[in-house]
């Protein structure tokens, strides 16, 4: 349990009010004829999962209002993925015809965000339940963030063989050979970022959440 004052726990809890409320909105709007239902329960259970589990460990380990923002913003990602595909999201169809681009790039968003978001929570939980030494921190989170993109990237690879052309939508190669390698370098590089340029930020919440929870909140 945090030491959250009683202030800061109601601003957070009426923060979390207006991100649930807000994600709702938008999961009725991503389930409502979106490109195909197959593909779509594949893009966003992640979401789902994600809510149900945190929401049932809220009690029990609060993150800070930073990383349930963080959190968010991967689930939109997701859902907005999971309506029109990640191969057909219209603005970066756009952004692909404006710049003569090979291809649409929405689906690197997500993995970047796979790697970027996980790594502020592994990062939060690791400093404030002191479960290994500061200094370690940032390999650890990096890698288990590219352990998460490669499990990921597996299962796409037994989802395609096991429903063939229905997947194709879900692995959102379009063409590319090399798209499994490139998703993965797409989430070490937003695992990297997280923690080599937002590390001083993340710990100014973890301060508000847990007083020199950032400064001493891992092993010495």
């Amino acid at each position: 349990m945090t030491s959250t004052t009683d202030s800061e726990l109601a601003v957070q809890r009426r923060a979390l009010a207006w991100l649930l409320a807000s994600l709702f909105a938008i999961f009725v709007w991503s389930g409502v004829r979106p490109h195909d239902y197959f593909t779509w329960v594949l893009e966003i259970w992640p979401a789902v999962v994600g809510v149900v589990l945190l929401a049932a460990s809220y009690q029990r380990f609060r993150f800070t209002t930073f990383v349930y923002g963080m959190i968010w913003a991967h689930a939109v990602i997701l859902l907005v993925g999971g309506h029109y595909t990640y191969a057909e999201v219209p603005l970066f169809n756009w952004i692909r015809d404006r710049f003569h681009l090979a291809r649409n790039d929405y689906d690197r968003v997500g993995h970047f965000a796979q790697g970027f978001v996980p790594a502020f929570i592994a990062r939060e939980y690791f400093l404030r339940r002191k479960i290994v030494k500061r200094r370690w921190i940032p390999f650890i989170v990096i890698s288990l963030c590219l352990a998460i993109s490669a499990l990921y990237e597996l299962l796409e690879w037994r989802v395609s063989v096991m429903s063939g052309s229905s997947a194709d939508a879900f692995l959102g190669t379009q063409g590319d050979v090399w798209d499994t390698q490139e998703d993965m370098a797409t989430a070490l590089v937003g695992a990297t970022c997280a923690v080599a340029l937002f590390s001083r930020l993340h710990d100014r919440y973890i301060e508000r959440t847990e007083p020199g929870g950032a400064s001493r909140g891992a092993v010495a």
